[in-house]
């Protein structure tokens, strides 16, 4: 087997070369879903705010993004459409996710509570050993921000990920014919590191995506492969945002 070196670099966000790759990324972070959105919008709020968040390429700058990550201040951007929107979207997933967020549009719709929405994405192959060095540089960039005055001082972080579940094969015809069934097994997780920053949410949960019956015909060929697709949210105190990345750190280290 050969084996081929890939060197991955992160970069700021160009407005010039990035709407294209962060929008993809975005379609595929938010599943059947990201037709409710405006990930337009959303692509040009995210590369506007260029000192905040990185992008992850190989070979060039001039390329799409592999991966990227981003936080959006909520409160500050809430009149503003896409995040108007997105804000609607997730607080009403929250209500109805299957863990403790029902705490959420409160948070939104609150002055005193700062939350920062963070956007994360990454193509399915790429490996996890890129990502600790994105929300560590981010970390940096949102507390040289502060120091500035800018509005990036959250009380809680919102991570927006996704997950799946293992489901029966509508495929396998024999086990329908004996009419078998198998109970739905826990969240799986696209993003291994989503595992361990769930230890330090204060609340976390998965939710449907509303139009999961119009998924392409790519995406129910998946699920009728025993894999369906779930959103998936963890809200992190600031004060254990910190601890959350070190952590995600130190076990994609330990788990390689």
């Amino acid at each position: 087997m050969d084996i081929i070196n890939v060197d991955f670099e992160l970069f700021n966000y160009d407005k010039d070369i990035d709407f294209h790759g962060v929008k993809t990324l975005l379609r595929q972070l938010f599943d059947a879903d990201a037709q409710l959105l405006d990930l337009s919008g959303l692509s040009d709020m995210i590369i506007e705010q260029n000192t905040i968040g990185s992008t992850c390429k190989v070979d060039d700058k001039a390329n799409d993004a592999y991966a990227f990550l981003t936080v959006l201040n909520a409160w500050e951007h809430r009149e503003k459409k896409p995040v108007a929107q997105l804000i609607e979207y997730l607080s009403d997933k929250a209500v109805k996710a299957s863990g403790d967020l029902a705490v959420l549009p409160d948070l939104f719709t609150s002055g005193k509570a700062q939350v920062g929405i963070v956007l994360s994405e990454r193509l399915i192959n790429m490996p996890a050993e890129v990502i600790p060095p994105m929300w560590n540089m981010m970390i940096e960039e949102i507390a040289d921000a502060v120091d500035d005055k800018e509005p990036y001082e959250f009380t809680h972080y919102l991570v927006v990920s996704r997950g799946y579940v293992e489901v029966e094969s509508s495929l396998d015809q024999e086990e329908q014919k004996r009419k078998r069934q198998r109970d739905e097994k826990g969240l799986q997780y696209f993003h291994p590191e989503d595992e361990e920053m769930r230890k330090h949410a204060v609340g976390s949960g998965t939710y449907t995506f509303t139009k999961e019956g119009d998924s392409a015909d790519s995406k129910r060929a998946f699920q009728e492969l025993g894999v369906k697709s779930q959103g998936f949210m963890m809200l992190i105190e600031a004060g254990k945002f910190k601890t959350a990345v070190k952590a995600i750190g130190d076990y994609i280290g330990a788990a390689n």
